[in-house]
């Protein structure tokens, strides 16, 4: 068998819990107190009375006692007997029993008695005088019927006031929970309802409690995540349709091209290598995104010597013989990432760079502060002035009318900071334009 589901259940019978705890031990520590305290009133009782009856008793000389006056206006069921010796001098009325149980105090001393339950009587024996040889003796007796009936009044009372109070415990602390989980409540389905609509609503520093102010914060951190990794997505889809467009494009163009004429078996061989060529370069768009995904979650770095990547990645380029020049300042140089990442990575550049080159463009690798380092420095115009980083922001294009969609630098450096590495411009504009791509140590 399961509890109660619901916290606000839980807790409501949680205060129930405690508050029963609280009023049992109330109730029984009051019921306890009560007893001895009537019981203590008995006895004051008893004791006051056996005073008030041996202040009409007097000790003579030779020891005799004389009565001076009969024990008068006792309260209702208290009684008393005065003897002197074991001779009863005075007796109050009561049956056989009562008789019997005052005679056998009589000559014993001070002392208290008390019968069984049901219907018990109390007994107190005051001897007489208090100091030297005792010649009489006072007995009182009350009956603990009314005491009794007193305590048992008051243990019903008790616990019917203790369940009245449990149940009213129980409902106020449901309804003050209830009021005070309501906020979280409210909140959770706002939070919900952003999350499928409107990933840009916050719940921002407004005045809350403590409690609700960090479950609001926790809730906006999530939200801002949700939205980071909707944004993530959305770059990646933009990502992949510039990356792979170009090569789907050169399919399509084959394709159309051996469709629109009879073509020599040498045509159709070329044909057929630049169709394998396009989809090879497809599958290494994928599979380099798919290494920058992989870097990003498990971060596992990968190793790979950085001229022949660099030298792969120039060789995929569609340049003229002799534009592009490839240098080593260090040779041997390893970095400490997949040779597809740094490909893919630099691609982006050397496409840029072909873009925008007058005649040449200069590819240096070299050993930086921070690891081997990937020059790439061309001869066009350089970067506009007014873009600076900008121009790694998916979307920001150069003013130049070019059909580009503006994501390949962006692409080449999250695919490098993926890696552990960096893309950073060089210069401004009107000096050629110059990107340095800096990589992990191997």
């Amino acid at each position: 068998m399961t509890g109660p589901r619901s916290l606000r259940e839980r807790l409501a019978l949680g205060g129930l819990l405690v508050t029963a705890v609280c009023l049992a031990a109330l109730t029984l520590g009051f019921n306890l107190v009560l007893s001895r305290q009537l019981r203590g009133s008995a006895d004051d009782l008893l004791h006051s009375r056996a005073e008030a009856a041996a202040a009409t008793l007097d000790v003579q000389a030779d020891g005799t006692l004389r009565r001076r006056a009969p024990v008068q206006g006792l309260p209702l069921g208290t009684a008393a007997w005065v003897y002197r010796g074991d001779r009863a001098l005075q007796r109050a009325a009561g049956d056989t029993d009562e008789q019997q149980h005052a005679d056998a105090l009589a000559g014993t001393g001070l002392r208290t008695v008390q019968t069984p339950e049901p219907e018990a009587v109390r007994y107190y024996a005051l001897p007489l005088p208090a100091v030297g040889p005792q010649v009489g003796t006072v007995v009182t007796s009350v009956r603990l019927d009314p005491y009794d009936r007193v305590q048992d009044l008051a243990g019903v009372a008790s616990v019917g006031l203790a369940a009245v109070v449990l149940g009213g415990a129980y409902l106020l602390t449901r309804t003050l929970v209830g009021r005070a989980l309501a906020p979280v409540a409210a909140m959770t389905e706002q939070a919900a309802r952003w999350s499928s609509s409107d990933l840009e609503r916050r719940f921002g520093q407004a005045a809350r409690p403590t409690e609700l102010a960090a479950l609001a914060g926790t809730l906006d951190a999530v939200l801002d995540r949700l939205s980071a990794v909707l944004r993530h997505e959305r770059q990646l889809s933009g990502e992949l349709s510039h990356e792979l467009r170009t090569p789907l494009s050169a399919i399509v163009a084959e394709v159309e091209l051996l469709d629109s004429r009879p073509r020599s078996p040498q045509e159709l061989r070329a044909g057929h290598a630049a169709v394998l060529a396009a989809a090879e370069r497809m599958g290494a768009v994928l599979e380099s995104l798919l290494t920058a995904a992989r870097a990003t979650t498990s971060g596992a770095p990968g190793r790979c010597a950085v001229l022949p990547a660099v030298r792969a990645a120039v060789d995929l380029l569609d340049a003229p013989a002799g534009l592009v020049h490839v240098q080593e300042q260090a040779p041997g140089l390893t970095a400490g990432v997949d040779a597809a990442l740094l490909e893919r990575a630099l691609a982006p550049v050397l496409d840029n760079a072909l873009r925008y080159c007058r005649s040449r463009v200069a590819v240096t690798v070299a050993r930086g502060p921070e690891g081997p380092e990937v020059l790439v420095v061309d001869d066009g115009p350089g970067v506009a002035g007014g873009l600076g980083e900008a121009v790694f922001e998916p979307g920001v294009r150069d003013p130049d009318g070019h059909p580009g969609a503006g994501l390949g630098l962006a692409l080449a450096r999250r695919l490098a900071r993926a890696g552990g590495g960096d893309l950073r411009l060089e210069g401004g504009g009107g000096a050629g334009g110059s990107f340095r791509l800096v990589l992990p140590a191997g």
